[in-house]
């Protein structure tokens, strides 16, 4: 009897101890315990940090767009830019250079002439005027979308009554028709003394 008490009192020892260190009541002795399945609990801490970064995200991607846009607009700007001052250098080229070829066939004689008036002529401000009267001094002109033009036309002066006066406009082209460039010559044939004197047409007349 004293040896049956003995071993009940150790086993009810060895099975106190399981219980205080976690074991199940049921396991058996020598068996570990089973390791719990499943996902982690995530702290609400980490929860808010993800809300927070999803504004930030979102901003940092907007002010990324909207540089974009800016210099995509800043570049079509250019590209227009480049182009009209390109059209704009093309057609003063072609109405300077028509302008000298006309100065040297007026004062050779050779070149179509308006009749003379008593003041200052005005007929190249009037298309119909300046569509009869002008003449082309070259074919074509290399770039442009059409030849240059020149309109000479005669001009008394009232102090100088002795000399020959013209007034010479001339119409330059770019690319297209409506990029043009217009300069003027004032000559003055006076024997054999020929005196230039240039000046630029700023606005478009007709």
């Amino acid at each position: 009897m004293k040896t049956r008490r003995a071993r009940q009192r150790g086993m009810h020892s060895v099975a106190s101890r399981g219980m205080q260190a976690g074991a199940r009541p049921d396991a058996q002795p020598g068996t570990r315990p089973a390791k719990r399945s499943g996902t982690p609990p995530v702290s609400t801490h980490a929860l808010r940090s993800r809300g927070a970064a999803l504004p930030i995200v979102l901003m940092i991607s907007s002010m990324m767009l909207i540089t974009s846009a800016a210099w995509f607009e800043t570049s079509l700007a250019a590209a227009r830019a480049s182009t009209n001052l390109r059209d704009a250098l093309q057609a003063f080229h072609a109405a300077d250079s028509a302008l000298t070829l006309c100065a040297r066939a007026v004062a050779a004689g050779t070149a179509p002439v308006a009749t003379a008036v008593a003041t200052e002529p005005t007929g190249w401000k009037l298309e119909p005027t300046f569509a009869a009267g002008a003449f082309a001094p070259v074919a074509s002109w290399p770039g442009s979308a059409s030849a240059p033009q020149c309109l000479a036309e005669a001009w008394r002066l009232s102090a100088r009554p002795e000399v020959k006066a013209y007034l010479l406009t001339a119409r330059g082209f770019g690319r297209t028709l409506e990029s043009q460039a217009w300069v003027q010559l004032e000559l003055v044939v006076d024997g054999d003394k020929t005196e230039w004197h240039w000046r630029r047409v700023a606005a478009r007349p007709f």
